[in-house]
Parts: structure tokens; C-alpha cells; sequence
């Protein structure tokens, strides 16, 4: 388990939260046509393929704003 954060980092925390909400807006939506636009048949496959990769888009942006803060 994760030790708790200092108030400090619980504002740094809740800020970068903040700038990657808004570096991932449009990815979101992309996740979210790709899931109501799949069937029960078609929901794996390429589709769970195609969500995996918007999260790892979101995921290197919120290593870009961590590491953007730090300079």
C-alpha cells in the first residue's frame, strides 16, 4: 500500500489530474464511439484493441504533463 501524500502532493496531485483531463478531452470520446459503436460480438477483438491503444495514447500524455511540470 501507498503511503498518503502530503497536502502539498494532494494539490500537485489534483492539478496534474487536471492538465491530463484536459490533454486526454478528445481521446475520451473516441473510447466512448468505440464502445457503443461494438456489439456484444464485436466488442474484443479489434475494438478492445483499438480502446487499448486511446488508453495508452492518454497514458504517455499524462507522463508528458507529469514530466512538463517538473521542468
Amino acid at each position: 500500500m501507498k503511503e498518503a501524500l502530503s497536502s502539498a502532493q494532494e494539490v500537485e496531485a489534483r492539478e496534474l489530474a487536471q492538465a491530463i483531463a484536459a490533454a486526454a478531452e478528445s481521446d475520451l470520446p473516441e473510447i466512448a464511439r468505440t464502445l457503443v459503436g461494438s456489439t456484444p460480438a464485436t466488442l474484443f477483438g479489434a475494438n478492445e484493441f483499438e480502446v487499448r491503444d486511446i488508453i495508452l495514447r492518454v497514458a504517455a500524455k499524462a507522463y508528458e504533463q507529469h514530466l512538463a511540470q517538473k521542468i
